[in-house]
């Protein structure tokens, strides 16, 4: 079997049926993306960890897409893939830096409770012991909701925002220049904003 042979979905379809060799073929066909943002996000990390470990973690985050997509997903297969890579590796650099408990860099404004509220979903805050069943309730069905509402770049710039990476980072991770970021998460910040008054 040849990946080129074959789309995602009838691979997706052979590992499905058990064929282990369609399960390895996908893997192949998904490496180089993994490979390459691995390559983007090793300078973000503060050692503990090296490129070979950013591969790994990627193609555990491809696994669990592939194990959980959907074909009734309003997304392809591979921008779900890409999104499950990248959320894996995100989270093991934030787990490399050393200001990973940093609430958002000094380019987001706190000014207000309205804007605090706003910001503690930009943040990724699965880890704090205070946080209440029902806040996370909350929590998940405002994500929930902002997830369907995100494009497909807003949903890589939240994720990596989520893992305390500042707008230069995201700018040369995701190659845009810093104003298209800004912009992007002020767009994020207004349909959050606007699902909030609706729950």
């Amino acid at each position: 079997m040849n990946y080129k042979d074959f789309n995602d979905y009838e691979l997706l379809d052979h590992i499905y049926s058990c064929n282990e060799n369609a399960n390895e073929i996908i893997i192949y066909k998904y490496r180089p993306l993994t490979i390459n943002l691995a390559k983007k996000l090793i300078k973000y990390c503060n050692g503990g960890i090296d490129l070979n470990d950013l591969i790994q973690e990627g193609l555990v985050g491809l696994n669990e897409a592939i194990n959980s997509f959907r074909e009734d997903k309003e997304t392809n297969f591979g921008t779900y893939a890409k999104l499950c890579i990248e959320r894996r590796m995100y989270s093991l650099v934030k787990s490399t830096r050393t200001y990973k408990n940093k609430i958002l860099n000094e380019s987001i404004s706190l000014e207000d409770e309205e804007e605090n509220n706003i910001d503690r979903f930009l943040i990724d805050n699965s880890n704090n012991p205070s946080n209440m069943v029902e806040e996370n309730d909350y929590q998940e069905k405002i994500l929930s909701e902002l997830n369907n509402q995100l494009t497909d770049l807003e949903k890589q710039v939240f994720e990596l925002k989520k893992n305390y990476f500042n707008y230069k980072e995201i700018a040369e991770i995701l190659e845009k220049e810093p104003k298209v970021i800004d912009n992007t998460i002020q767009r994020i910040k207004t349909k959050l904003k606007k699902i909030m008054k609706e729950m």
